[in-house]
């Protein structure tokens, strides 16, 4: 029987627009133990929405239900409204970097980005022992999203959806494939 227990964390993907503000936002909860998913959310901002981007095509996609279409002021207080609701102070994104400086609104949670355990040789097992490396054991190409879930899975025909909420379901996915417990990302914190 699964032990009850209250400690989540949330993945987040965001898409920009030609402007490079952003456009969607998708956020999946999980369980700190399993790193099962709880709960999914997918944001639209208007009219930030409207400018368009590279990835407007794949905004809405069959079978990804949106939950808040608004100002980013409205999508960024139901989002924090989630986060609170499951306790969440840790967020991690796939180059965390880039969703952070665009979502200022959250630089009081902890972010973690997953690339830094994904694109080392010493966290990654996936990553082939000739892999052209740096002496810091970090792959020095191919060390995004699309390859690396090739690598831990095995499907080389692993395409990113570039939605927001299909692309946070596999970052989850890469923390799940790579095994390492959530305490094991603290080298990973990037603020």
């Amino acid at each position: 029987m699964k032990q009850e227990h209250n400690e989540y964390f949330a993945v987040i993907d965001t898409e920009t627009n030609w402007n490079d503000e952003v456009m969607s936002i998708g956020v999946v909860i999980a369980d700190a133990v399993d790193f099962e998913p709880v709960d999914k959310k997918y944001y639209i901002l208007s009219p930030e929405c409207d400018t368009g981007g590279i990835y407007s095509d794949v905004m809405l996609v069959k079978g990804v239900r949106v939950d808040v279409l608004g100002l980013r002021k409205d999508v960024l207080k139901h989002f924090k409204s989630v986060l609170e609701k499951y306790n969440v102070s840790s967020l991690f994104a796939y180059n965390a970097n880039f969703d952070c400086k665009h979502l200022c609104e959250l630089k009081g949670y902890k972010w973690f980005d997953i690339m830094k355990l994904a694109a080392y040789r010493q966290y990654n097992k996936a990553i082939p022992v000739n892999a052209d490396c740096c002496k810091t054991g970090r792959l020095k190409r191919d060390y995004g999203v699309e390859p690396i879930m090739r690598m831990l899975t095995g499907m080389y025909d692993y395409c990113e959806v570039h939605n927001a909420l299909c692309d946070a379901v596999d970052e989850l996915g890469i923390m799940r494939f790579l095994g390492h417990s959530i305490d094991e990302y603290a080298c990973a914190q990037i603020n």
